[in-house]
């Protein structure tokens, strides 16, 4: 069971951030010759998984008040929202 989350979460979170705008600003960095590539991968994992901490903190403390159930609803919504929002955006 633990390797099926890990699995799920690593296939979720991967997808999710392949062409968004973290990769689009991490490109742009590394794009500049004078740069160290590897400062730019250290200090953009670092910030991804600081922002992933931040995640999993505040999903630990939600649970406490409302079902994981509900959040995975209003996650599915948001998702549905942002991919329409995406879709008919001009």
């Amino acid at each position: 069971m633990p390797w099926q989350t890990f699995f799920s979460v690593f296939v979720t979170i991967f997808l999710a951030e392949i062409g968004d705008k973290t990769q689009l600003a991490t490109i742009l960095f590394s794009s500049d010759a004078s740069v160290s590539k590897w400062l730019v991968f250290l200090a953009a994992s670092a910030a991804l998984v600081l922002a992933a901490g931040i995640g999993v903190l505040v999903g630990a403390q939600l649970e406490r008040f409302v079902s994981p159930k509900t959040i995975k609803l209003l996650a599915g919504l948001g998702f549905v929202a942002v991919g329409l929002w995406t879709l008919l955006s001009k």
